[in-house]
């Protein structure tokens, strides 16, 4: 008896030894966002990027139900001259609705990432699905612009690997966000304010929402305010690696050298 629960043990170790080295090995040569810790792997989004000697920044603004702000938001981001350097997640009945503001976004300059077709629980759905809500949203873009989203943000930041390895498959990359404004929730402008800037850290990726109540009142002072920290705003095409990368288990991105 007791022979046969010492063999049961050493096969035990064995196969915890084969998941760690495979696990080490996929994170080690693959650009898949995947994590291995507590015995388990998954993947996850980019919530940040590793730091380097650059002090950089990416606001990007989700676009999903109203739309009278978006002109007075792409007029500040002119007349603080980062308009290359924000992205705008558009949902795909947004994009359906307003064409003409799609284009005038990207004509800006700005980066369109896609914020799936209909704002559902994403998680909780099929892998076909998924393929459809993003796939949707990449032709309409495509269509407007001539250029398909690169990044997908999922409604809600809800996640799991189902819906990141169906992103994959689109040669997409999930990305989350380090900074979030909670805007949304319609807070003293100086409150989020001083919420962003006090949390704000090189590689971070701030969340606002382009209808929310105070933007107009809250963007200008957030730019001043990050300039003057010395930060450099960017898109997330020159901030979020597509290939050649691994992603810690807090969301870090952490690019090949």
């Amino acid at each position: 008896m007791f022979y046969v629960v010492k063999r049961r043990n050493v096969v035990l170790v064995l196969l915890l030894a084969v998941c760690f080295v495979a696990a080490s090995l996929g994170l080690a040569f693959t650009g898949a966002a995947q994590v291995f810790f507590n015995q388990s792997m998954r993947k996850i989004p980019v919530y940040a990027v590793e730091p380097d000697d650059d002090k950089v920044i990416a606001l990007t603004f989700d676009a999903a139900w109203g739309s009278d702000k978006t002109e007075d938001i792409l007029r500040i981001l002119r007349e603080n001259e980062i308009s290359d350097a924000a992205t705008f997640f558009l949902v795909g009945f947004w994009v359906d609705r307003f064409p003409e503001l799609v284009k005038k976004i990207h004509e800006q300059g700005i980066e369109i990432g896609n914020h799936s077709n209909n704002h559902l629980h994403m998680s909780k759905l099929s892998e076909s699905e998924i393929a459809n809500e993003i796939a949707a949203v990449n032709d309409a873009v495509y269509e407007l612009i001539g250029k398909k989203p690169q990044y997908f943000r999922a409604p809600f930041g809800e996640y799991n690997d189902r819906l990141l390895t169906e992103v994959e498959k689109s040669g997409m990359v999930g990305v989350q966000w380090s900074v979030d404004s909670l805007d949304w929730k319609a807070l003293p402008a100086k409150e989020t304010c001083d919420r962003v800037l006090s949390r704000a850290k090189s590689g971070d990726i701030v969340l606002f929402h382009n209808n929310s109540e105070y933007i107009l009142d809250i963007l200008p002072v957030v730019i001043m305010g990050l300039k003057a920290k010395g930060f450099r705003f960017v898109s997330l095409d020159e901030l979020v690696a597509v290939d050649n990368y691994t992603i810690d288990n807090n969301g870090i991105q952490h690019k090949a050298q």
